[in-house]
């Protein structure tokens, strides 16, 4: 007997510089500013691109039907260059705990703190 399937492909990247992580379930909606067609792509910045960022999404989440759970990496070591969106400066800050690396694999030092004196 045979089988016919379609065959699919999958764009998967992999962000994670190393497979040690800790991540913490939360919540999104939507309203998300990474949402792309009713869907938060892995990588994003959780929950804002900002000083409150928590870390870093660990999949994708289909939002279109309400609100989901997601995995946040609260905790690990994330090569920049193959996120989605950079997270800003203040949102690398915010994330004391997540190590970000260059594309060559060089730990990105924490932005400068601005100097308002």
């Amino acid at each position: 007997m045979v089988y016919v399937k379609k065959a699919e492909t999958f764009k998967e990247i992999n962000f994670l510089k190393s497979q040690k992580f800790v991540s913490f379930t939360k919540q999104v909606d939507n309203t998300h500013a990474g949402v792309v067609n009713g869907v938060l792509p892995a990588g994003s910045v959780y929950p804002a691109n900002d000083g409150t960022a928590e870390g870093i999404t660990i999949n994708d989440v289909d939002v279109s039907n309400g609100a989901q759970p997601v995995g946040v990496i609260v905790d690990g070591h994330i090569l920049i260059e193959r996120l989605p969106v950079k997270p800003s400066d203040a949102a690398q800050t915010a994330m004391r705990e997540i190590k970000l690396y260059d594309a060559s694999g060089k730990m990105i030092a924490l932005p400068a703190a601005a100097s308002g004196q």
